[in-house]
């Protein structure tokens, strides 16, 4: 019984080697990284003794063929408009009308345009693109420092895959067959605490610099960039409310998102010309291309995770922690921080999501909990060096090296992970708040 048992451990130790080591080898090589999922499918089939194109080809097809995976491409879509027919100039100019006239208000300016805005996309590269756009240079010109200035859009825009909706939430959803309804309401009060752990680390970076504030905008003023952006405004609460409710699902509020986008910059603001969205269109369409690739090519993986038993070495593994939620939650977290710094969002999602969630099942703590801080951590990782795609993205819009942004966004990224750090340690915070919204 015993050699029967060292056998199976062995085997399991095998599989495991084999999954990271061909995903691990095929990504050095240079290949991309769904094209590496497939080949690491592929490993684990030869190792399993049970080669089948015809499954992989099964998968492949499944793995696309979701209702709620439609979300993802409207969601793109409604991006795309709202950058290009004025709805996120609008909302940056509410925020500034709001908050722009305090010390540092510039910067509160972005933190409060960037929960909005997030409220709208769902996309944390579609925000800092918009932001570092509008906002940077308003406060290089006001004397901040540029790096600072940076660092705090690049960390500002992670909350947008927080904050529903959210096709990070999305890509989980289907990953871990849970609902999305539940996790877009469960992020919203702990997207709101990402943007408070922001607000505090810029009061205290700020707290010393002798640079004069904008003038206090008239009230008139503020009363009409609120109408102006009425419209922009309109767009989260349809959509929470709507989830709230229980009038549309998360994909068919995708489609609210996009059409409603569309009216309101092509009728309503008169930014976006018709002729203007076929090369929307496409670049919709070209970004949901390699999202939905990846989803697809994943399901080989997560199909293949799942015959060869993974999940139950991995809680082999995790036994020390298994019974304590807080130090087996706090494990997973630095995990997945670790594999952050090397990889982007989506695919973390998709390679880490069918081992994980049957760990923290069997430890009896709430899926959708972990669903929440799962996304967070990895929208972290989206402005951690070297892969951070918001950091590359954020640094070719405003001119600044990677080493600079790196320095200046290291503050506020502690302030995340701190905030993160937080949510594990008091479970309470996201649990309680996400029950007020069901």
């Amino acid at each position: 019984m015993l050699n029967l048992q060292l056998i199976r451990a062995k085997e399991l130790d095998m599989t495991i080697f084999i999954f990271i080591g061909s995903l691990l080898a095929l990504m050095a090589l240079g290949m991309p990284i769904a094209f590496a999922l497939l080949g690491c499918g592929i490993a684990l089939m030869l190792h399993l003794d049970m080669f089948d194109a015809q499954i992989i080809a099964q998968n492949v097809i499944a793995g696309a063929d979701s209702f709620p995976l439609m979300a993802v491409p409207f969601f793109m879509l409604a991006g795309e408009v709202m950058n290009a027919g004025g709805l996120s100039k609008r909302i940056v100019a509410v925020a500034l009308g709001l908050v722009g006239h305090i010390k540092g208000g510039l910067g509160y300016v972005t933190i409060v345009a960037a929960c909005i805005l997030s409220a709208l996309s769902g996309s944390a590269v579609a925000d800092a693109a918009a932001l570092s756009a509008l906002l940077v240079p308003m406060m290089v010109s006001a004397g901040h420092d540029q790096k600072q200035s940076a660092g705090l859009v690049a960390a500002a825009g992670v909350i947008g895959p927080i904050i529903p909706p959210s096709i990070g939430f999305v890509i989980f959803g289907v990953a871990a067959n849970l609902s999305i309804t539940k996790l877009f309401l469960a992020g919203i009060f702990p997207g709101l605490l990402v943007g408070l752990s922001l607000w505090i680390t810029w009061w205290w970076l700020i707290r010393k610099e002798n640079i004069q504030p904008p003038p206090k905008i008239p009230f008139s003023e503020v009363a009409k960039s609120l109408v102006d952006g009425f419209w922009a405004l309109m767009l989260p609460l349809i959509i929470i409310f709507g989830l709230k409710l229980g009038v549309f699902t998360p994909t068919e509020a995708s489609v609210v998102a996009a059409v409603y986008a569309i009216f309101v910059a092509t009728f309503i603001y008169r930014e976006l010309k018709l002729t203007q969205l076929m090369e929307l269109f496409s670049r919709a369409a070209q970004t949901t291309a390699i999202v939905m690739f990846l989803v697809a090519a994943a399901m080989v993986s997560a199909w293949l995770i799942t015959v060869a038993d993974l999940p139950s070495k991995v809680v082999d593994l995790l036994e020390p922690f298994m019974g304590n939620q807080i130090l087996l939650m706090f494990a997973i977290m630095i995990l997945v921080v670790i594999v952050g710094t090397a990889m982007d969002m989506i695919p973390t999602i998709l390679i880490l999501t069918p081992v994980l969630v049957p760990v923290v099942k069997q430890a009896g703590i709430d899926p959708i909990y972990f669903g929440v801080l799962f996304i967070i951590n990895n929208s972290i990782g989206l402005i951690t060096p070297p892969v951070g795609t918001v950091l590359n993205v954020v640094a070719g819009v405003t001119k600044t090296s990677m080493s600079d942004l790196m320095k200046g966004v290291m503050p506020f990224l502690i302030a995340e992970l701190v905030i993160l750090l937080v949510m594990v340690l008091f479970p309470s915070l996201v649990t309680v708040p996400m029950r007020w919204f069901y």
